[in-house]
């Protein structure tokens, strides 16, 4: 269907037909009306003319103006049948609003201009013919008067047609615009709450493993000195004493840094700029600077000792200046791997290693076998640590490598890039 749009509605077709809405078949079967009324009143002194009984102009007539009702459906049929009856003198407004409907619509310009062109023309020969005869003069007058009149017939309806055809083509495009717009603001605020659930789950994940990270390590080492404390309870009160005092300070320490963990996790966020994105780098350092470091791996390690686990330490370059990040990365994998150590290996012997290497870091925990007599405070494992560990490490792009060893020990080594 072919449609010139001046009325053309949003929605799906509600009128009948080829019309989209009652209101245009309303105007167009008016249209058909009132041109065929027109026609017939033409036809009778075409019909006087041609030597035909009136009956037969007026029917004539009658037909040719009510296809003026088809203008919609097909618009270029209506204008070859306007310009077909032109020498009959009939159609007046069948050319007029054929011409419009024809500009208006999408047909091809090329097909616009030839009708137009074709009803130009035969307009002024008919009109120059049948004002030759009743106009007393030069025939130069008669010539501009039937120019004047084509053009009068032909170009306004044209031009008036073209008007409101590129309008309809404009507001169809920027309506086109705003509804892809829409659809992409649509996308964004779905793209923009599946990045804000990401980073919900980021800090859900965050929270849990440097929840896991304090607590397990602190408890473990209470657990341990506290299995040490019944044991030595009757047989050796002053390190009893002792025993008991090392799991005060470890539940002191747990509750100082569970306390500095939750005070960063109340504090107001600072604004982040929209245009910036994400990465998985700056939630696993979102603790903030104030994290454990590499400097207190000694005490981290002394803590051990104290829990009775023969720990040996081999540093092997110089320290530089890491980011803030990889400090508590470090740390974090070292701690997890002694307090594994504590778990799975009670009595067997550790070697922690830390290298320090142009632009990265490694660290390996490795632990031998249990020796036989040692006996474990049966401490719970819900098998998060090896996941914690990995998780950091990868998100700041190093490298983690977990898993038995030969000797019937296991190993944990991780490398940590910075820049």
């Amino acid at each position: 269907m072919t449609s010139t749009g001046d009325e053309r509605g949003g929605g799906g077709p509600e009128g009948p037909w080829w019309w989209e809405r009652r209101r245009a078949a309303v105007l167009d079967v008016g249209l058909g009306a009132v041109s065929a009324v027109e026609c017939a009143l033409e036809g009778v002194p075409f019909a006087r003319e041609a030597g035909l009984p009136v009956a037969v102009g007026v029917v004539f007539g009658v037909v040719v103006g009510a296809v003026l009702v088809l203008r919609r459906r097909w618009p270029v049929a209506v204008v070859l049948v306007g310009i077909a009856v032109t020498p009959a003198a009939m159609g007046f407004l069948l050319g007029v609003v054929g011409l419009y409907t024809l500009a208006a619509c999408e047909v091809p310009r090329r097909i616009t201009a030839t009708l137009a062109s074709m009803s130009l023309v035969g307009t002024f020969v008919v009109t120059y013919l049948r004002t030759r005869g009743d106009v007393d003069g030069e025939g130069a007058l008669v010539f501009v008067l039937s120019a004047f009149m084509a053009v009068a017939l032909t170009v306004p309806p044209v031009l008036l047609g073209l008007y409101v055809g590129a309008r309809r083509r404009l507001m169809e495009s920027l309506q086109e615009r705003a509804d892809s717009l829409e659809r992409e603001l649509s996308l964004l605020a779905d793209r923009a709450e599946e990045r804000a659930e990401w980073a919900r789950q980021e800090e859900r994940t965050r929270i849990a493993r440097e929840m896991h990270d304090v607590v397990a390590h602190r408890v473990s080492l209470m657990v341990v000195h506290a299995a040490a404390l019944q044991a030595v309870a009757g047989k050796d009160p002053e390190k009893a004493v002792r025993n008991a005092a090392l799991v005060g300070d470890m539940g002191r320490q747990a509750l100082t840094e569970l306390r500095e963990m939750l005070g960063v996790l109340r504090a107001p966020e600072k604004p982040v700029r929209a245009a910036a994105p994400v990465a998985p780098v700056a939630a696993v350092a979102a603790v903030g600077e104030e994290g454990p470091s590499l400097a207190e791996l000694e005490a981290l390690v002394g803590q051990s000792r104290a829990a009775g686990m023969s720990v040996e330490v081999v540093v092997q370059g110089e320290r530089g200046a890491y980011p803030a990040e990889v400090e508590q990365t470090a740390y974090r994998v070292v701690q997890e791997a002694l307090t594994n150590c504590h778990k799975h290996a009670p009595g067997a012997r550790v070697v922690v290693r830390l290298a320090h290497r142009e632009g990265e870091v490694a660290m390996q925990v490795e632990n031998g076998p249990c020796e036989g007599e040692a006996r474990g405070a049966d401490l719970p494992s819900g098998g998060n640590g090896l996941v914690g560990m990995r998780e950091r490490v990868l998100g700041l792009g190093g490298v983690f490598v977990s898993g038995p060893t030969d000797g019937g020990g296991f190993r944990v080594s991780a490398v940590l890039p910075f820049r």
